[in-house]
């Protein structure tokens, strides 16, 4: 079974490959129709797509997922549109390849200039999302990478109509349709087989849970762009406005909660916990808290937090509370248990504002903001393939622009080095 596991991967790859050198070589126009003729073939696989995502929402409930599982699987009308026009909004956006980043003139006549080319082919492993294929795919087609989808067994239905209709894009626009393919199989070693995969594919992004995210740092032998859990904090500063605070709050964390971008974290300063708390758990009764002995006193309804509800990324609706005695306790707090995936401050004082942004080191920090804004869409990025919660390459939303790597371009008129 691994044999056949390697050679079918390394199949998908080979084809991935030779497709990325045309997509290479596509005009933007060619793309954009590619985009463009995708989001019209979703919109009318719509019927379909909703079957198919209805098959693997029930199969998902057999199976016993949690409602954080089942709101990330679910597709629904409105969804698929928003999946549709995400592509349209891509198509807007600015080809990332072939600018002309870098230009020097040397002493010798040499022209050296420095190029965005597209990183050629990309490995798209997640979990229960199925729109990340339509995402990933209309990001790599713009970039003019090849991508492979790897996505999780619970969607495989729902990612066959995805991947069909972003194939049929490709094929109205005379491009090779292999440049998105799926790895359509249950078997888990498909995973290992990516992640080996040197000769063929460039980059690996893993989008998904820990369990996830371990494998691929223990068995990755391609280069990954990691995205790790979001166990995201938003701090309550003494100086905050409580009623814009409650608000941002109950957003942040209920808007939908199992997504990323959710805060599973709120940090008080204990100047303003009674007030904030006692208000923030009326207006979220449909919410679960649990917090230090302090909160606790602010609020019956508030519950005793164990030391690892600190590290936890619910995806659901319960919430941790840490109250501090102010800012210096808040920032070493959120250092020691964030995930550096996306951390907020809620305050009217902005100089205590610069320093979070300043001195919280994940990859993205806001300031008076719901944490669910991060989000490539949201950030005029088109979509996003994901958030890297790295340094190298790329951080935070990974969109046209991180998806292109650069080569130098030497033009010379017979130069010889001395």
């Amino acid at each position: 079974m691994s044999d056949r596991m390697n050679a079918y991967v390394e199949l998908l790859a080979r084809e991935a490959q030779k497709a990325s050198r045309d997509l290479a070589g596509a005009s933007t126009e060619q793309k954009n129709r590619a985009l463009e003729a995708a989001a019209q073939a979703l919109r009318a696989a719509m019927p379909d797509l909703l079957a198919a995502n209805a098959r693997d929402v029930a199969l998902a409930r057999h199976n016993k997922a949690s409602e954080a599982f089942i709101d990330r699987l679910v597709l629904n009308e409105e969804r698929v549109d928003a999946m549709a026009s995400a592509l349209e909004d891509i198509v807007r956006l600015n080809d990332p390849v072939g600018r002309t980043t870098d230009r020097r003139q040397r002493p010798n006549g040499l022209m050296v200039r420095r190029v965005s080319v597209p990183l050629g082919v990309i490995g798209m492993i997640y979990e229960s999302r199925p729109n990340v294929g339509a995402d990933a795919g209309a990001l790599c087609i713009k970039s003019g990478n090849a991508v492979i989808l790897r996505g999780g067994s619970e969607s495989r239905n729902s990612s066959r109509v995805i991947v069909d209709c972003m194939q049929q894009g490709l094929k109205a626009a005379g491009l090779p349709p292999r440049a998105i393919q799926m790895v359509d199989t249950k078997n888990r070693n498909a995973v290992t087989e990516i992640l080996r995969c040197t000769r063929y594919i460039d980059l690996v992004i893993p989008r998904g849970g820990k369990g996830l995210v371990s494998l691929v740092q223990s068995q990755a032998r391609v280069p990954t762009l990691l995205h790790l859990d979001g166990n995201n904090h938003t701090y309550v500063h003494a100086e905050a406005d409580i009623d814009k605070a409650v608000a941002v709050v109950r957003n942040a964390k209920l808007r939908r909660t199992g997504i990323c971008g959710a805060t599973e974290g709120v940090v008080v300063d204990q100047a303003v916990a009674p007030d904030f708390l006692q208000k923030l758990v009326r207006e979220m009764p449909e919410c679960d808290f649990v917090g230090d002995g302090f909160a606790q006193g602010c609020d019956a309804r508030i519950g005793a937090a164990e030391a690892a509800d600190w590290d936890t990324e619910y995806l659901a609706p319960k919430l941790s509370v840490k109250t501090v005695s102010g800012i210096d306790e808040a920032l070493a707090f959120i250092t020691e248990h964030s995930s550096r995936h996306t951390d907020a401050i809620l305050t009217e004082d902005g100089e205590a504002a610069r320093r979070f942004l300043r001195e919280i080191d994940s990859a993205i920090v806001m300031h008076n903001a719901s944490t669910q804004f991060a989000d490539g869409g949201e950030f005029g990025m088109g979509a996003e393939i994901g958030i890297a919660t790295g340094k190298m390459h790329a951080r935070g939303p990974v969109g046209l622009e991180q998806l292109t790597t650069f080569k130098y371009e030497v033009l010379g008129d017979g130069q010889i080095r001395p």
